[in-house]
């Protein structure tokens, strides 16, 4: 299958494709993404961009948060475990939605709100993490890992 998007044309497989069933917040009726990596060296999933396939003009920039938080700890609840198809957090990648403003010091990431995805099933949910001292708007600049490309965790799992 292909899709014209911004960026060309992207050629893809059903099988390449991450469904979110209840689709993400404020987006419920897009369940289908192709993720894209932003550097193509072999295994980086610390930036992507993940485009749905419904509606190519919804694209998100995702970062992996264990690059900028090399101790980042989200704690999923049993009930949410169950629906990604597992019984603890250590086989599944995790995602924060990065805001892009038109002056890049103004960019922003979401680590209250990660995206979670079973590698394996390529199936994923959107979480709310409670009682975290996490938040919805976090400036990318406010990490010192941003500027150490080497610190991301071994927490990702290479989904593209």
């Amino acid at each position: 299958m292909t899709i014209q998007t911004d960026y060309g044309t992207v050629e893809y497989s059903q099988e390449d494709l991450i469904t979110f069933t209840d689709g993400l917040f404020g987006f419920p009726k897009l369940t289908n993404y192709l993720l894209l990596r932003v550097n193509e060296e072999e295994g980086d999933d610390s930036i992507l961009l993940m485009l749905s396939v419904e509606d190519p003009n919804v694209v998100f920039v995702l970062i992996n948060p264990f690059f900028l938080c090399p101790d980042y700890s989200p704690v999923l609840m049993p009930e949410e475990l169950a629906c990604l198809g597992v019984t603890d957090n250590g086989d599944l990648s995790y995602y924060a939605i990065c805001v892009v403003k038109n002056d890049y010091l103004e960019n922003t990431v979401n680590l209250k709100c990660p995206l979670v995805i079973n590698p394996q099933t390529r199936c994923g949910i959107q979480i709310i993490l409670g009682n975290t001292a996490y938040e919805y708007s976090h400036k990318l600049g406010s990490f010192p890992s941003i500027m150490d490309s080497h610190t991301v965790s071994d927490r990702s799992n290479d989904l593209c």
